[in-house]
């Protein structure tokens, strides 16, 4: 019975990803976008940004699953093997040191080859590592192919991400980045519940997840005008040494819009990998956990596009410390009600809702506040930024539940947020004039 409600959640989720892309198109048919609807050109511009859209936002959402599924699902078999939380939260890290790695390379090849060859290339690694997990079954293995997963997916990422930013008018941004998000944190929620198949047969979770991302990928070709798509020329040779130079000068201008991407990965990572283990050592079941979990993307689902638009009309400098107060609260909440099924399962959805959005909100203050021409750099350091708090997020967090022999975790949560909170007052107090 339980593997017929994975298999109709993994159904469901294919259907809802198709009627979810199907409102988006729709929101984009809106006056919005038709400034002239007499114009043939700009006609054929609005729908080749539209399909682009849907195709790139449709592959995010596959990357999101796979992402989503993979976390918990290595945590689960690790606990059962009785591998220690500290190592589980370390392996866990993997997938984000390769984010990180990668992250120092991609943009030169990004600049010279365009968009489409990278999409390709990320989801071809990603699929194959996927679906190598079932064969190579040992734990340093395993770190590897995590490993390559995380380059597969950085590749993937950062070109969808800066493909869409670079393209999108700026009065929209906030609300485009808030869909594209919406994607991936949907598939990000769906993973979980998929994971559950490790029940039925231990490699079908990995397979599945491998088959739907080399069916994701490949969705590339439906784009006329993605062959020759680059990023604008920053006007500099492309080497590594000019990437690193774009990084501190996108550091000068925008570091504070990084904390919140990194934050995410904070949230993102741990609550995936350590809280299945957290859960287990209080008593939950696997089934239990597996409700929990999506709760968080859930709650960032339902308020993501208000939020990016609430963003875009009060400024984003109005709105993070809010959310950033409630997450605390949120949090902390968590800590007092951590044995209870129904508290935590409210208190993850009103906690995705609050911080849930830092990642998209986060990439759309930096777009705010950085030049066009250096958006790759800026892109790819919210990725750096993503991937360190993903490889601290799980050890801090394993580190917690150790020291702690399971009685304490959403604490760290709480204190990361304070911290990121404190840094955003500072540079509200230093430079109120780009804060605003």
């Amino acid at each position: 019975m339980q593997h017929k409600t994975v298999i109709f959640v993994l159904i469901h989720f294919v259907s809802s990803l198709h009627e979810v892309l199907k409102i988006s198109y729709t929101h984009f048919s809106t006056s919005d976008f038709h400034t002239n609807r007499n114009d043939w050109r700009d006609h054929m511009k609005l729908d080749s940004f539209k399909m682009r859209f849907i195709v790139l936002s449709f592959i995010v959402a596959i990357s999101g699953f796979s992402q989503g599924m993979l976390l918990p699902l290595i945590s689960f078999i690790f606990e059962q093997q009785e591998v220690n939380a500290t190592l589980n939260g370390l392996h866990a890290s993997g997938l984000y040191i390769g984010v990180l790695i990668s992250s120092l390379f991609i943009e030169a090849p990004l600049r010279k080859y365009g968009f489409k060859p990278m999409i390709i290339t990320g989801g071809i690694i990603v699929g194959l590592s996927l679906l190598l997990f079932p064969v190579l079954e040992t734990i340093w293995l395993w770190f590897l192919l995590r490993l390559l997963v995380g380059i597969g997916d950085n590749v993937l990422h950062f070109s969808t991400q800066t493909w869409l930013t670079q393209t999108t008018p700026q009065h929209k941004l906030g609300r485009i980045v808030a869909f594209y998000g919406l994607f991936f944190s949907f598939g990000f929620m769906i993973g979980p519940k998929i994971s559950e198949l490790v029940t039925v047969w231990e490699p079908l979770p990995f397979i599945v997840s491998g088959l739907l991302t080399m069916i994701g990928w490949p969705l590339i070709f439906l784009l006329k005008d993605a062959s020759g798509a680059k990023p604008i020329d920053s006007g500099v040779p492309i080497t590594v040494f000019n990437t690193f130079r774009n990084f501190k000068n996108v550091l000068a201008t925008s570091w504070i819009a990084f904390l919140f991407p990194m934050l995410f990965g904070v949230f993102e990572a741990s609550l995936n990998s350590n809280f299945p283990v957290f859960a287990i050592r209080n008593g939950f079941s696997l089934s239990a956990i597996t409700w929990i979990l999506p709760a968080f993307s859930l709650g960032a689902i339902l308020l993501q596009v208000p939020i990016g638009i609430l963003g875009d009309r009060i400024g984003r400098r109005r709105l993070m410390p809010i959310l950033l107060a409630t997450g605390i609260l949120l949090f902390l909440a968590m800590e007092a009600f951590n044995t209870s099924f129904v508290m935590l399962l409210i208190l993850f959805i009103l906690a995705g809702v609050a911080v849930g959005s830092m990642y998209s909100l986060g990439i759309s203050y930096m777009t705010d506040i950085t030049p066009k021409y250096n958006l790759p750099a800026g892109n790819l350091m919210a990725g750096i930024m993503f991937s360190l708090g993903s490889i601290v997020g799980p050890v801090i967090g394993g580190a917690v539940i150790s020291a702690s022999k399971g009685s304490l975790y959403f604490i760290f949560f709480a204190a990361a947020i304070t911290l990121v909170l404190m840094m955003d007052i500072l540079f509200r107090y230093k430079r109120p004039n780009v804060a605003q």
